[in-house]
């Protein structure tokens, strides 16, 4: 396991947190020119598609211990190699949470709120019971990998997969920022869980448990609807190269 593939997890996480949840924490209520929601949404987005292009040559850009899990199940990715790039992403976003917590609180009469966590029940933005925020963090988590796994498939037009990826997470934060502040990602959640504690920290466990569940049944899924492309691409080939007369 090479340092740079570590270095490059560590920074990319950081920059996911440090846009996404700044975000969140800095801009999206300003007064009278605040990015809401949408902007938020899009914002988790851009991080994930500037560092597909900056470090996923690199390191493959996962920022998230449930996609290596998932590509782990997927066959995409080494098991051997999957615990340090999990210590690296959750290392790297309580780094950019830390930058994020000495920009915010240099504001005057700063406080700490809920500073992006996620959570449920009386902790999620639209009261959302523990069962709901499960099965959406599971499921949401699940199709991202079957979006990262297509997209970055050898017969995929590999320049758009940066794209793809991002729009896809920028889609599953329009669906689920009222349910649980959307997490799809337990190194994310453990870096606000950091700051706020009490709380955040008691519903942790469910930002680890389901985006991870979800991630594995991702990849299984992704594995077996791939499992007879190479024949049928070879089919659509030889039927366009051989029209019936």
């Amino acid at each position: 396991m090479s340092p740079q593939k570590l270095t490059a997890e560590f920074i990319g996480t950081a920059w996911l947190v440090l846009g996404g949840c700044g975000s969140a924490v800095l801009a999206a209520a300003f007064p009278e020119v605040g990015i809401g929601l949408l902007g938020v949404s899009f914002a988790f987005g851009l991080t994930v598609l500037t560092m597909a292009f900056a470090i996923g040559h690199v390191s493959g850009c996962h920022l998230n211990p449930a996609v290596t899990l998932g590509l782990v199940s997927a066959g995409r990715f080494p098991a051997s190699e999957a615990l340090p790039y999990i210590v690296a992403q959750v290392l790297g976003a309580i780094f950019g949470a830390a930058v994020l917590y000495g920009i915010a609180s240099g504001k005057p009469g700063f406080e700490l709120g809920n500073f992006a966590a996620n959570g449920y029940g009386a902790n999620s933005p639209g009261g959302y019971a523990m069962s709901s925020a499960f099965l959406a963090e599971a499921v949401l988590t699940a199709l991202f990998l079957v979006v990262i796994l297509g997209a970055t498939s050898r017969r995929a037009p590999a320049s758009l997969a940066p794209v793809a990826i991002g729009l896809c997470l920028t889609l599953i934060h329009l669906i689920s920022i009222p349910v649980t502040n959307t997490s799809v990602n337990p190194a994310r959640s453990t870096s606000q869980a950091v700051f706020v504690g009490g709380w955040a920290l008691g519903q942790l466990w469910l930002f680890w448990v389901a985006p991870i569940m979800g991630a594995v049944m991702g990849g299984i899924l992704h594995r077996w609807l791939d499992r007879d492309a190479p024949e049928a691409a070879d089919s659509a080939r030889v039927a366009v190269e051989q029209p019936s007369s």
